[in-house]
């Protein structure tokens, strides 16, 4: 089996789509330039533990692994965040199928949902993240939320939705109103992407 690198996904829409929720200088720059540090600073660890393991040189591995660790994380993240998004006038809106289904059997209503995802993006700290995960084993969706990419994760949970709520994410637009670009998200949310997500774990 041949190893690749990763690489920066592209975008299912143009950069200007996501106005006025998130301008295009905003979106250019998170894509090609935070999400790409991923991509780079992933594939670089790769190159350096394939340098140690050929020279037989002994490497810090509880911090090349924190750094690997990190980097996949903001890397596989922003991936689904991409694909989590729908352009301007065709977001939004109220899921429908099972994942409808699911968020009304555990949340009581789609408002209560929002008003759950809503408080804990806002809340979480650092290079955060609010996620819509679902549990296999009791078959509930659940929220979670991501520090540094990779802390305070479930672990095996499968990810349904994410939501980028660190600075870079929405700087330009909101400067440090972090609220206004949470309430702006439920505007290009794209609901079909995620019941599809929620549908082939089911299968």
């Amino acid at each position: 089996m041949e190893k690749t690198n990763y690489v920066l996904p592209k975008l299912s829409y143009g950069y200007k789509e996501l106005e006025p929720h998130i301008s295009e200088e905003q979106l250019k720059i998170h894509h090609q330039k935070h999400h790409q540090s991923y991509v780079n600073g992933a594939n670089a660890i790769f190159e350096n533990l394939e340098k140690a393991r050929k020279d037989g040189i002994d490497l810090d591995m509880k911090s090349t692994l924190k750094a690997l660790s990190f980097n996949i994380g903001g890397h596989i993240l922003h991936s689904l965040f991409w694909d989590n998004l729908e352009p301007a006038g065709k977001g939004g809106g109220k899921p429908g199928g099972i994942l409808g289904d699911a968020i009304a059997k555990e949340f009581g209503s789609l408002e209560r949902f929002k008003k759950e995802f809503t408080q804990a993006a806002a809340s979480v700290e650092g290079s955060g993240w609010a996620a819509l995960t679902f549990q296999k084993q009791i078959n509930r969706p659940i929220i979670m939320q991501i520090e540094k990419h990779n802390t305070n994760t479930y672990p095996n949970f499968e990810i349904l939705m994410v939501l980028d709520v660190y600075e870079h994410a929405y700087y330009i637009d909101y400067k440090n109103e972090r609220g206004k670009f949470i309430e702006a998200f439920w505007n290009i949310v794209n609901w079909d992407e995620v019941n599809k997500r929620l549908e082939r774990l089911s299968k």
